[in-house]
């Protein structure tokens, strides 16, 4: 396969990938699901990440697939602090885990109790990490890859997966503001979504205040349905 070719067809999986991947997390698509299916919904957050795992095949395959030489290697020491960042952002990963529901976020825990909400109704938790940055995950994904050496298929994906996480990063904080309100556009107003800035973090104090607002609304919200 011309290297051309190669990798328009990888850029084109990444997109791809990314709709899907991004209307599949759509509260309306989710709601349409419970809609019809009510029975089976609690499986839908499991099947999810399923479905997730299995449409990066094709994308990842391209890339293993691809021949072409590098285009650029770190030079030492810059290899070290490179690889260094990158070991640093996948131990804030592991770290961060302790900060959410592992069972939640996989589906297993909403399939094991009949959870049937088709809108997440826990509180908004503000993980230290996420006193520096709205969307710790993805800036630490972003470091993993911009830290790595290029080949032309590594570049395409990287700029690929860039671009859907900048997407990303303002669809789901459109869905934080419609679960959370003011609670979120005022953390969203302080905190930078994807590259922390020293000068833009909420102190433990804010991030507790935050918190509770949205504890508030959501008791608002719940008196008012019953």
């Amino acid at each position: 396969m011309p290297d051309t070719l190669h990798l328009v067809l990888l850029a084109l999986s990444w997109g791809l990938y990314a709709v899907l991947h991004s209307l599949l997390a759509a509260t309306s698509v989710k709601q349409a699901v419970q809609r019809h299916w009510p029975r089976h919904y609690r499986a839908y957050r499991l099947t999810y990440n399923l479905l997730a795992g299995a449409l990066l095949i094709p994308s990842l395959w391209l890339l293993a697939a691809y021949p072409g030489g590098p285009i650029w290697r770190w030079p030492a020491p810059l290899d070290w602090l490179a690889n260094g960042l990158a070991l640093v952002a996948v131990a804030g990963f592991a770290w961060s885990l302790r900060y959410y529901d592992t069972g939640e976020f996989l589906g297993t825990h909403q399939l094991r109790n009949a959870e049937n909400a088709a809108q997440d109704e826990a509180p908004l938790t503000l993980s230290p990490l996420h006193r520096w940055v709205r969307h710790p995950w993805y800036f630490l994904g972003l470091v993993i890859i911009w830290t790595r050496e290029m080949n032309a298929a590594l570049l395409v994906s990287a700029v690929m997966l860039t671009l859907y996480l900048v997407a990303g990063s303002r669809l789901e904080d459109k869905k934080l503001i419609a679960l959370y309100g003011e609670a979120y556009r005022r953390y969203r107003n302080k905190v930078p979504g994807l590259v922390p800035l020293p000068w833009r973090r909420l102190s433990r104090r804010e991030a507790d205040e935050i918190q509770q607002q949205s504890l508030d609304k959501q008791g608002t919200h719940q008196a008012l349905s019953r």
